[in-house]
């Protein structure tokens, strides 16, 4: 994996539950992870869901080998959240590969 070619920087964020004083549960984002990446592919999609229109991104990006990346993470770049729906491992523990899907534009 060349360093040249990963010229992203992005942010790997899992899912944290925590409690309030009240006792009230509260779900919060946390950066565990900010590794240089490469983008693969891009490209939008649009298809109607039984809300209206929506548009879906999806997003490839390539990375050096990060032990403990999981499904339920998230991908931050550009200011979007990218939720990861497959990781492939490049040759061994060489390479990450990381798809993922953003959903916007759901009417209500």
């Amino acid at each position: 994996m060349r360093a040249g070619k990963l010229d992203k920087e992005i942010a790997l964020q899992r899912s944290t539950d925590t409690v309030d004083d009240a006792g009230t549960p509260i779900s919060a984002w946390t950066t565990y992870s900010e590794p240089r990446a490469q983008i693969v592919q891009q490209s939008t999609e649009e298809f109607i869901e039984n809300q209206g229109a929506a548009e879906e991104t999806l997003v490839i990006f390539r990375t050096r080998f990060i032990d403990d990346v999981l499904n339920s993470d998230r991908v931050l770049y550009g200011g979007k959240a990218h939720n990861i729906r497959e990781l492939t491992e490049i040759g061994r523990k060489r390479g990450l590969e990381i798809r993922t899907v953003t959903v916007t534009g759901a009417a209500s």
